[in-house]
């Protein structure tokens, strides 16, 4: 599969079926937390890097398989809104399938209108919104040049009074950057005028873009997720990974191409299935030059480069 992977598990949308229908790091933001790394390409320009009709044809080949799947979840390896074809994919989907179709985005291509239209068709959007202001815009999320705060957040209060499915919020609070109790007060402004029926904080919990990026401890963020009447993501039970790949390191590999995972993940994962060499298999991806294991927390995170 070149484009659909999973299900994979989502602390938020349960079994999801991921779809990336944009090359790994294009995005228009280079956030300083973000768990993929450095943004290779940045860019705010529409792209079509893969063919509608090959992203759908791998989509109808794992629902076929009738897989247990909550949700299809379009989110990709940067900004999935940059997907030029992005109105067909979301309407394609409802036509092939009854579950769910969500769009996880960072809401900034929301002044875009054809972005706009296609979002409404989603059944949910969980949009991310981090800074408060243009100055914590800028240090926080590292916009591409043209992108401006507050056009964003207008469009999304916009977006969100008219959207008819469920729109979830997710708030990145980092330390330094916007963990103050004058930064979270200046986030709730923000927040209230979106409509939205949840709200999940979150700290960097893999390891960041920026080594310098440190997560919040549970009772600080746990006062910050009360303060802003929002979900602390910490208190969701921990996801269960899965893949129908039969060979142990190819359906790790095919895992942590889309999703960073540490060490414990790696151990649940291969627990469930009764795997007897799992040393053999840390071996094998400590010597893949293509994975960088960082240390991060005191566990081992293991990601592609």
């Amino acid at each position: 599969m070149n484009y659909v992977y999973g299900p994979i598990p989502s602390r938020r949308l349960g079994k999801s079926l991921g779809i990336s229908p944009i090359q790994k790091k294009t995005c228009n933001l280079a956030c300083v937390y973000c768990m993929l790394g450095k943004t290779d390409k940045m860019t705010n320009e529409s792209v079509e890097q893969y063919p509608l009709e090959d992203i759908l044809d791998e989509v109808k080949l794992v629902l076929d398989n009738r897989l247990e799947i909550d949700i299809i979840s379009i989110v990709g390896e940067g900004e999935p809104t940059l997907y030029a074809r992005l109105d067909e994919l979301v309407s394609s989907i409802k036509t092939l399938t009854n579950i769910p179709v969500a769009v996880i985005t960072n809401a900034t291509r929301l002044t875009e209108a054809s972005v706009y239209q296609a979002l409404l068709k989603a059944d949910f959007v969980l949009p991310s919104v981090d800074a408060y202001d243009e100055t914590s815009f800028k240090k926080i999320n590292r916009p591409e040049k043209s992108l401006n705060y507050q056009k964003i957040i207008d469009s999304l209060i916009k977006f969100s009074h008219e959207y008819q499915g469920e729109l979830w919020v997710e708030t990145m609070i980092c330390k330094g950057y916007n963990d103050t109790d004058e930064a979270v007060d200046k986030l709730k402004s923000i927040l209230r005028k979106i409509k939205y029926q949840r709200l999940y904080i979150n700290s960097p919990i893999r390891p960041p873009a920026l080594e310098t990026v440190k997560a919040l401890d549970h009772q600080r963020l746990d006062t910050i997720a009360k303060k802003l009447g929002g979900i602390n993501i910490d208190v969701l039970a921990d996801p269960k990974f899965y893949s129908d790949i039969k060979n142990d390191l190819q359906a790790i590999l095919s895992i942590i191409k889309r999703h960073p995972m540490n060490q414990f993940e790696i151990n649940a994962f291969l627990d469930s299935r009764n795997t007897s060499n799992k040393h053999l298999i840390y071996e094998r991806l400590t010597s893949n030059g293509e994975i960088e294991v960082i240390n991060y927390k005191g566990f081992n995170t293991y990601r592609f480069k």
